[in-house]
């Protein structure tokens, strides 16, 4: 049975670029009646150092924290990076020492998730950002943009496969620590907001098919995938009702065209989101993952619109 808000956490994702203390930072997430957060990637050593007693007294849960954890400046290794499949060898395991680090984080704060962005097929340039301009300003049925997506997916589909050999290699690793260390703790590989990243759902499937029995499983982003879907790189419904993809957790949020992290229902206006009412009700962590521009009123406006849909949807299950 859902409950209220209890059943949910949200992300630092909406408030972090306005807090230098972590405290204050979580303050202003419990007013809008949450009790459980995921500590996003922007979130520093800085920040712990107040967050930290919160969690230890009990006046906040950790649903999840996002990798790389805590925040570390270099993009090498930031969000966008080539990350767990790097062909550096010596990129790669330092990498795989800061998902390490990650999980230790996760497990001393007691969130039952890693979510982690895998890694990407590299390109000389952001193309996904040459596509996405074509797409608002001529529409993904013109010839252009036709053009760019098929120089694309051919190097896409290329390169994906020496990229996911390593990000398998590196996820086994991953999950061989996780074992040895006897931790109980989730590795999410999320869906991604840019063309070129891994994973699309089938690649997900691919992953964790070779992990059976490991902690790596899908993290379900949905606003991520509905941009995925507009884009042309996969069709959400038709791949989630054909694969097998074990579900370690979702972020919740919209896209309005190509732009994310919307409240679902509220600035849409549409119920096209209700599409994805069964994998948040399936999923073991739930995450709102919004914007700053996301107003209080809408953010519990939201909820509720979530909530009563999904009491009507456990309401048919029975």
């Amino acid at each position: 049975m859902v409950r209220n808000k209890e059943d949910f956490s949200f992300s630092t994702c909406w408030n972090i670029k306005k807090h230098r203390n972590g405290r204050a930072m979580l303050e202003e997430i419990m007013e809008l009646g949450f009790r459980n957060v995921e500590l996003n990637y922007n979130v520093t050593r800085e920040h712990l150092t107040t967050i930290e007693p919160m969690i230890e007294n009990g006046a906040i849960g950790i649903s999840s924290v996002h990798h790389a954890f805590p925040y570390i400046d270099d993009t090498d290794f930031d969000t966008d990076s080539p990350m767990l499949g790097y062909e550096d060898e010596d990129k790669r395991r330092r990498a795989l020492d800061l998902l390490k680090q990650s999980v230790e984080y996760a497990v001393r704060y007691g969130a039952k998730a890693v979510v982690v962005h895998p890694g990407e097929v590299p390109f000389p340039d952001n193309i996904d950002a040459r596509l996405k301009d074509i797409y608002k300003n001529q529409g993904r049925n013109s010839e252009a943009y036709a053009t760019l997506w098929t120089t694309m997916l051919e190097q896409r589909q290329s390169q994906a496969p020496q990229n996911l050999e390593r990000i398998h290699r590196s996820l086994e690793e991953i999950s061989d620590f996780i074992e040895q260390k006897g931790y109980k703790v989730a590795i999410g590989i999320e869906t991604r907001a840019r063309c070129y990243q891994i994973p699309t759902l089938r690649e997900a499937e691919w992953l964790t098919g070779r992990l059976k029995g490991s902690p790596v499983g899908l993290w379900y982003d949905i606003g991520h995938a509905m941009m995925m879907e507009r884009m042309g790189l996969y069709e959400n419904l038709r791949d989630l009702k054909e694969l097998e993809l074990p579900l370690a957790g979702v972020h919740i949020h919209e896209t309005i065209g190509l732009s994310d992290h919307w409240c679902p229902y509220v600035h849409s206006g549409l119920d096209d989101f209700d599409v994805f009412l069964d994998m948040i009700h399936k999923a073991p962590v739930r995450v709102y993952e919004l914007k700053s521009a996301c107003l209080p009123e809408e953010i519990e406006q939201s909820h509720n619109q979530i909530m009563n849909k999904l009491l009507v949807l456990e309401g048919q299950a029975k």
